[in-house]
């Protein structure tokens, strides 16, 4: 088999070499170079990389990955798209040689993010290791790599790829591209969601509240994750409490078997006071133990959230046994900005209780 990896770039010198060693194991390494100003460019060709610098106008980065795409050998077998601010796994070489030769993609472990000890945060399945003949990227942002005049076949590996964003890089040229793909394609329901979220993180709150609403009217939206992520989010933007509710109990009915729309439900009981709905709910998020590898798997409902939301709606329904049972397993999953806070309430989790015991022992 032989194994292209390649990437569009810019500015992004400080990742050069982390890429290089994690895939230089394969046959021929490629980065489109779109403009960068600093040493991306010098430090890729010192390392032996192949290097073309492209221009792309206007842009969009499904032209600008067809470009570095269009400009491999043609006589590649398997190629990945490996980001800049992306490495691959040891061993990599040897899951992908372990794919039947009919295989057109190969899907691996993605490591979206990482938590605070550096263990693996966000996991999904990635695809973006496909055939050199008969693929092409789609959409001006978010793009997918699809399959074109061929019957795909998959393969699933052990590969495991990594994701370490530059957190720095401005997003403000999301929102436009993301509102060119809905308007070239309006009835894909993935680029409604995605332009709807944008909008929200952009604090445009009323028109993603009708964007949010579009994307679930589409025929198309019919994977339950997505459109109990849209509920949410039309919670988020509205501001009265029964709408609000209206939105969360959608949302926990649309996909039961997540954590999300609960630990969200609980902390819209715990704003209310409503002690035992808070404990009804977070216990249920609880109760769901398996981590879906899927990207809208997130990470605030597998920490310390919701056992602190169980331990707090122990407390205040009198369970205190429960309530430091909880506790403890919050300050176990809770970061250092969250100890403090969370080593209080364990104190009078502990008052409370130690009280009651002393009564009953009277």
């Amino acid at each position: 088999m032989k194994i292209a990896v390649y990437t569009i770039a810019l500015n992004e010198e400080q990742f050069v070499q982390r890429w290089y060693d994690s895939c230089k194991e394969a046959d021929y390494l490629f980065i489109a170079d779109t403009g960068s100003t600093d040493r991306t460019v010098e430090l890729a060709k010192e390392l032996g990389i192949n290097v073309s610098v492209i221009s792309v106008k206007p842009w969009r980065f499904d032209d600008a990955r067809n470009a570095a795409l269009a400009l491999l050998p043609d006589d590649i077998d398997m190629c990945i798209s490996l980001d800049m601010d992306e490495y691959l796994g040891e061993g990599w070489r040897q899951e992908m040689e372990k794919a039947p030769k009919e295989a057109t993609r190969i899907r691996y472990n993605y490591t979206w993010n990482f938590n605070e000890d550096g263990t693996p945060g966000l996991v999904f399945g990635g695809d973006k290791i496909h055939a050199r003949h008969y693929y092409r990227w789609k959409h001006p942002v978010h793009e997918i790599i699809t399959a074109d005049r061929i019957k795909e076949v998959q393969y699933w590996s052990q590969l495991n790829l990594y994701h370490k964003a530059d957190n720095t890089k401005s997003r403000s040229q999301y929102l436009p591209l993301l509102k060119l793909s809905v308007e070239e394609d309006p009835n894909d329901d993935r680029n409604a969601y995605y332009y709807a979220r944008e909008l929200y993180f952009h604090g445009k709150y009323k028109e993603a509240g009708k964007a949010f609403r579009h994307h679930l009217s589409l025929k198309t939206a019919t994977w339950a994750p997505e459109r109990a992520s849209s509920m949410r989010y039309i919670a988020k933007t509205e501001s009265d409490k029964d709408e609000k509710l209206k939105w969360l109990t959608s949302a926990v009915k649309e996909c039961p078997n997540r954590r999300e729309a609960l630990v969200e439900l609980a902390e819209f009981y715990y704003d209310h006071l409503e002690w035992k709905n808070c404990l009804t709910a977070a216990k249920k998020a609880i109760a769901i133990e398996e981590r879906p590898m899927e990207y809208l798997c997130e990470d605030f409902a597998w920490g310390y959230l919701p056992y602190d939301l169980a331990a707090m709606g122990s407390y205040y329904t009198g369970d205190y046994e429960n309530a430091l049972v909880y506790g403890n397993k919050a300050i176990a999953l809770g970061g250092e900005e969250h100890k403090k806070r969370l080593f209080e309430n364990l104190k009078f989790y502990q008052e409370k209780y130690d009280l009651e015991k002393s009564k009953e022992n009277v």
